[in-house]
């Protein structure tokens, strides 16, 4: 399954539990709600890339989860390391690097992304040193490397603030890089309010 000169997606996923992960969403929603919504989205990222050509690679926030949705003949599993997400996201694309020239990492909260995005980011990589895919709030939720990360990309952030993108852009200036469509990932109500799919989760609103 792993071969060198080939692409590795990686997932990174909370372990579904209610009353975790989604904070800021569940804040307006509540819980019950936002655990629906995190476990649509899982979904959804299952759908945009189960077909993806390459390696895939789930990394669970708490610990490796056998039987559930993310099959194993199309998944391989891992369980997340270090005591920050960027060093969280260190590990993996290092482990990764270990037998492909192609990583890229999204998280589990994008339905504004689907196959064909995943698919350009690749494609980007075969010209380009590093692609990132910018999110509106600030962050990214995507960022992909050909062989080797670039310095720093991975240490002094303040994860989950609206200076991740600016500071991850200036540690990839020397390099070149692909930036990808700006969208928005799921962190607020306000982020799902006005979108059809998710008012199935926010009757009671």
């Amino acid at each position: 399954m792993n071969t060198k000169n080939s692409n590795c997606l990686i997932i990174f996923t909370r372990n579904p539990e209610l009353g975790k992960g989604k904070r800021r969403l569940a804040a307006t929603v509540g819980d019950p709600a936002a655990f629906e919504i995190y476990k649509f989205l899982l979904a959804h990222t299952r759908e945009i890339t189960k077909d993806l050509n390459g390696t895939k690679q789930v990394w669970y926030s708490e610990e490796v989860q056998k039987n559930d949705d993310w099959d194993t003949a199309i998944y391989d599993k891992y369980a997340q390391e270090g005591e920050d997400l960027g060093l969280r996201m260190k590990i993996a694309f290092l482990e990764a690097f270990k037998t492909h020239d192609h990583v890229i990492i999204i998280g589990s909260d994008m339905y504004d992304m689907n196959q064909a995005d995943l698919e350009n980011a690749f494609e980007q990589l075969k010209s380009h040193d590093a692609v990132i895919g910018p999110a509106e709030d600030g962050g990214y939720y995507l960022l992909g490397f050909t062989k080797k990360l670039v310095a720093g990309v991975f240490e002094n952030k303040e994860w989950g603030t609206e200076r991740v993108l600016e500071k991850t852009l200036n540690d990839l200036k020397n390099v070149n890089c692909a930036v990808l469509e700006e969208r928005n990932d799921v962190d607020y109500y306000e982020d799902i309010k006005d979108i059809p799919v998710f008012q199935q989760f926010l009757k009671h609103i």
